[in-house]
């Protein structure tokens, strides 16, 4: 696959705690750094996103009393998991993982920091209309074609690429450069609609 100009890696959410020893931690997360490190070589453009919650956060079980991790509940916006306390702003947990390089990367995205709704995608919050900012950037930048790695594959990554794709760019997802949580079939579930909502989905980019 030929990269162009007009194409960006999206490098989604390589934090420690969703990296082994993280409070959230994703099965091999860390497998994926040294391969978005030389992905990032090849494109020209790159963006990060960091997942930035403040203490007591809306998704957080311990804010809900007699709530488990992994747990449902309703909130405002529609049903949502409930997670352990993760990436907290200004924690260890909340920086990139330390072997993550990628200096020229162009702009780094937080979300996730507004303390009553929960943000998957890079794109919008998961209210699915709130905004946070990112397809303004990608559009005054004049990007067509969104390539989406990072953590987890099943939730931001799948939730970032499905409303690129959306919003009208070439969304692709490279596999080698992913992991997920798979929660309860969740895994196979996005590679499902993956295949029925026009993401492209490669196992990795020669």
């Amino acid at each position: 696959m030929k990269l162009l100009e007009t194409d960006v890696l999206l490098v989604i959410d390589v934090q420690n705690d969703f990296t082994p020893g993280g409070r959230l931690a994703v099965t091999a997360g860390h497998e994926v750094v040294p391969v978005i490190n030389a992905l990032a070589e090849k494109f020209q453009h790159v963006v990060l996103t960091q997942d930035w919650h403040p203490e007591r956060h809306s998704s957080f079980a311990s804010s809900h009393p007699g709530k488990q991790p992994f747990s449902q509940t309703e909130m405002h916006y529609g049903p949502q998991t409930l997670w352990p306390e993760h990436c907290v702003q200004g924690t260890h947990g909340a920086e990139f993982h330390e072997d993550l390089d990628i200096p020229r990367a162009e702009l780094i995205l937080r979300k996730g920091h507004r303390p009553g709704i929960d943000s998957y995608s890079a794109f919008f919050e998961n209210d699915r209309k709130t905004p946070t900012g990112l397809n303004g950037y990608l559009r005054e930048r004049g990007f067509q074609r969104v390539f989406c790695v990072g953590l987890a594959f099943d939730y931001c990554v799948r939730y970032s690429a499905e409303d690129a794709f959306k919003l009208g760019y070439d969304s692709v997802v490279i596999e080698s450069a992913t992991r997920a949580i798979d929660l309860e079939g969740s895994a196979e579930a996005t590679r499902h609609s993956f295949r029925r909502g026009g993401i492209t989905l490669v196992p990795h980019i020669g």
